[in-house]
């Protein structure tokens, strides 16, 4: 193993500079150098969200699992290797985002391993052209974006949540303020009970991360008390059982109706809603984790909240985005051919 002393020397030489005794690199004292690479090793992983990279590994055990079904190499990986994978992907009727998600936890993987990237060892661009050509076609395909919920049918929803058991309560709570908050799912799982504040007027919601805040700035936003949904007293109810241990919000509850200490995932919360939805004749192949946070904005938009309130709560970068559901939401309102159909 290089000594810490031969691992300044190096340092310089790598520098173009000699490291002195007097330079910043000559007080290093043995064991500190493991130590730092250590910590640089930490802050790498968190330049990606938690959620992104319980993605990034789901993504990876797959490659993994069709290179060793096909005697390809994973690490380093033929750009024709991903290049098929991705078409793969796109074959069984993935989602643009998602094979894009695919590629980046490939080449975030061979990053890790010390490897170049497969994008960028791919001079005839095999894998970007491959990428290329899939948006090119789902661009082409009527769009499959899940369904925004209204507020009257989540109420139903939340209605067929019925009993005090601990999966009740917690699941209309889950719905309440997922709605309420325009919270995405991966938000949903993420929160932490240190992320409340119960004040008079209803709850002030800290998000620290979000798809649109990879730094983790965070933001506070207002959830009102609410006539039909509730979400502030649904989410009391919920508290009140969950107890006031410090860790994540929503809890995991085992097949015997006890609380773990283990967040829910984000696929859960997307089963929960589907679950919910059947239950009150909605079609269940149609909404998601996405449609709670759509039925807040589309509900918004009705309501002819402003944009700057609609921002605040979706937290939204593009106002593009809003646009399109404010113009859905008034599409039928005075038509141009009102006076002459």
């Amino acid at each position: 193993m290089e000594r810490a002393e031969d691992a300044v020397a190096t340092m310089g030489r790598v520098a173009g500079t000699t490291a002195t005794a007097t330079s910043p690199a000559a007080i290093i004292q043995p064991g500190g150098l493991r130590d730092e690479i250590a910590a640089a090793h930490s802050y790498r992983i968190k330049a990606k969200s938690a959620n992104t990279l319980r993605a990034y590994a789901s993504d990876w055990k797959q490659f993994e699992a069709r290179c060793s079904e096909r005697r390809l190499v994973s690490l380093p990986a033929r750009p024709e290797a991903v290049a098929t994978w991705l078409a793969a992907l796109a074959m069984a009727g993935k989602a643009d985002s998602t094979i894009t998600r695919h590629a980046a936890a490939i080449a975030w993987y061979h990053r890790r391993a010390g490897e170049v990237a497969s994008q960028h060892r791919d001079p005839r661009g095999v894998i970007a052209d491959t990428l290329a050509g899939i948006r090119r076609e789902q661009r082409a395909r009527p769009s499959r974006k899940k369904a925004a919920i209204t507020a009257e049918d989540l109420g139903r929803m939340i209605a067929a949540a019925e009993g005090q058991g601990t999966r009740a309560v917690r699941d209309r709570a889950v719905l309440a303020l997922g709605l309420a908050a325009a919270l995405r799912r991966s938000e949903l799982v993420e929160l932490q009970l240190t992320d409340l504040e119960l004040v008079k007027e209803g709850l002030k919601l800290t998000i620290r991360h979000s798809k649109t805040d990879q730094e983790g700035a965070g933001q506070v936003i207002a959830v009102p008390g609410g006539k039909l949904l509730k979400p502030v007293a649904r989410l009391k109810a919920w508290l009140d059982l969950r107890g006031g241990e410090a860790g994540p919000l929503f809890l995991q509850i085992d097949p015997q109706g006890r609380l773990t200490r283990q967040a829910m995932s984000d696929r859960s919360v997307a089963r929960l809603i589907q679950r919910y939805a059947k239950k009150i004749g909605l079609d269940p192949e149609t909404v998601g984790g996405h449609s709670l946070r759509a039925g807040f904005l589309t509900e918004a938009a009705r309501n002819k909240a402003s944009l700057a309130k609609m921002q605040e709560v979706s937290r939204q970068k593009k106002v593009e985005v809003l646009l399109g559901y404010v113009r859905s939401a008034a599409l039928f309102e005075e038509p141009a051919g009102e006076g002459s159909l």
